[in-house]
């Protein structure tokens, strides 16, 4: 790792942006890369260097391939230290994908799913490095893990 570890902050619009905004703090020191689905949230990272994905969701598959492809292609020329994910779909293919590029990977399911875990989170927890839930009774031994409520 370089002197300043590389992040790539990515995640889908709305409530997971908020979620990866608030995450913020924790990045200080880093060289960090922020990529979501809307060009308008630029303003909301000062600074930071910034990039647009596209969206997609599970109803869409054509949608989901060339966001799958525009992933590979960050992380390609990127080549991040760590991957960091709130969701949803783009997220997932982030952290699936990092470890293609030496990468680790951390998922954090979102605060939302205070019942269960995200659609997305059951299926990128497998592939994340570590993986993050807010809530302790969604905590389990094989993952998600819990080490407080961050957010």
């Amino acid at each position: 790792m370089s002197a300043r570890p590389k992040i790539l902050a990515l995640s889908s619009g709305g409530g997971h942006w908020v979620q990866m905004l608030r995450l913020r703090p924790a990045f200080e020191g880093c060289d960090v890369l922020f990529a979501t689905v809307k060009p308008g949230y630029q303003s909301q990272v000062g600074d930071a260097r910034f990039t647009v994905i596209p969206d997609a969701n599970r109803w869409n598959k054509f949608a989901l391939l060339k966001t799958a492809a525009a992933i590979i292609g960050l992380l390609l020329r990127e080549r991040p230290d760590v991957v960091i994910s709130t969701g949803a779909a783009p997220g997932f293919f982030a952290v699936s994908l990092a470890k293609f590029v030496g990468a680790r990977s951390i998922w954090v399911d979102s605060i939302a799913n205070a019942e269960e875990l995200s659609m997305s989170g059951k299926k990128a927890g497998a592939h994340a490095s570590l993986w993050l839930t807010q809530w302790e009774h969604l905590s389990t031994e094989k993952g998600p893990r819990h080490f407080g409520s961050v957010l």
